[in-house]
């Protein structure tokens, strides 16, 4: 696909920080296939680029046939192909881009094959079950040319952008302190595999965990860990009264932690302490949100909004932005509260080089994917784990 300009613009004044686009138009059309057709890719991936200009899905894999079918029919082109071997759709040389949305064991082996046939490649979030299979990715993505991106939208909320915006500005000072928060109540997901570890390769702490770690180093602009320490909970895993928000799970298959907790000290000092949880008895949740404390001042995306706060001629302040009214579209169907969207629209733009790069970087991914390995084999062993 040919590029085209595009316009990034920042508005920083009064603290508002608006992204604006220009609006695609459909004059290159980008061809994606899809790999596994379920949760993920209903919810999220194929209703977000049917919003994009110039997309068409042309093909379907799962080994579900039925899933695939059904996805055609609800988002495909009409002579769209369906598989249940997604190596065949590899085969096919007209598609641009392939979005692997399997569960977390495939990750890595399926990314690496669409690269090696020239796909450009979205990932669902984690990049894969450990560092090992992740590196295999990246060094596919170097040696293929291709673009690789994976799917951690919390980045394109409303109030992690704002954070962004503020670190890069300075406001914060040194950040040497931040928490990433990924805990629930009671809100185990009782469908698919998300309870099975040789599946997924873990349970909260790689479910959600991820999100709340990514935007955490991200708004940080701190990738090089030194070492970590954590601790992986099964409390409630044999539970029989368990009020759980999607309905009850089956003890002898919640074969992942309910709750893992890490400490995480950077290269420069920082520290980082991560909370995961499906099911903590707490009264205050919190999902894919970080507070960071700097040197200047510190801010936080809890309870759906942002709270900055610091010292401003000698007394203590607290500024709290409105997101109420919304933020800039960035086309036609996809405002600023809609973060898969947004998501999308962004990774379109990098396969048809109107964007430098993508949003989410895969080097950036990879660190994401060692910590949280190091949390979980410092679990294991009792030990830190040294990166």
């Amino acid at each position: 696909a040919s590029g085209r300009n595009t316009s990034l613009s920042y508005n920083t004044q009064n603290h508002m920080n608006i992204i604006v686009y220009k609006k695609l138009t459909a004059s290159d059309i980008v061809r994606v296939g899809i790999i596994g057709c379920g949760g993920i890719a209903n919810g999220k991936h194929m209703p977000s680029l049917k919003k994009v200009p110039g997309v068409q899905m042309v093909a379907f894999c799962d080994i579900i046939e039925e899933r695939a079918q059904k996805a055609k029919k609800d988002y495909g082109t009409p002579d769209a192909a369906v598989y249940t071997d997604y190596k065949k759709l590899l085969e096919d040389k007209t598609i641009d881009v392939v979005h692997v949305l399997t569960p977390n064991r495939a990750h890595s082996f399926i990314t690496v094959d669409a690269l090696e046939a020239g796909k450009h490649v979205m990932c669902e979030k984690p990049m894969a079950i450990n560092s090992e299979e992740a590196k295999k990715m990246l060094d596919a993505a170097e040696k293929s040319g291709k673009l690789l991106t994976i799917g951690y939208q919390t980045r394109q909320t409303a109030q992690a952008q704002y954070l962004k915006a503020e670190s890069e500005m300075g406001t914060f000072g040194d950040i040497y302190f931040a928490r990433a928060c990924a805990v629930r109540r009671r809100a185990v997901p009782t469908w698919g595999v998300f309870l099975n570890e040789y599946e997924q390769g873990g349970g909260p702490l790689i479910d959600i965990g991820t999100h709340a770690l990514d935007v955490t180093l991200w708004i940080m602009n701190n990738y090089k860990p030194k070492y970590c320490v954590g601790t992986t909970y099964h409390a409630h895993n044999n539970d029989t009264e368990q009020g759980n928000d999607w309905g009850n799970w089956d003890p002898a298959k919640f074969t992942v932690e309910s709750s893992a907790f890490g400490f995480i000290v950077m290269e420069n000092g920082a520290t980082i302490s991560l909370d995961a949880s499906w099911a903590l008895n707490t009264l205050e949740p919190r999902e894919a949100c970080c507070m960071v404390c700097g040197t200047k001042a510190g801010g936080d995306m809890f309870g759906g909004g942002v709270h900055i706060n610091g010292i401003r001629q000698n007394r203590q302040y607290t500024f709290t932005p409105s997101f109420n009214a919304g933020g800039a579209a960035f086309y036609e169907g996809v405002s600023d509260n809609d973060p898969a969207g947004k998501e999308a629209y962004q990774w379109i733009q990098a396969v048809r080089g109107e964007k430098a790069q993508p949003t989410v970087l895969p080097e950036q991914a990879y660190t994401v994917t060692r910590i949280l390995e190091g949390i979980y084999t410092s679990a294991k062993t009792g030990d830190i784990f040294k990166f």
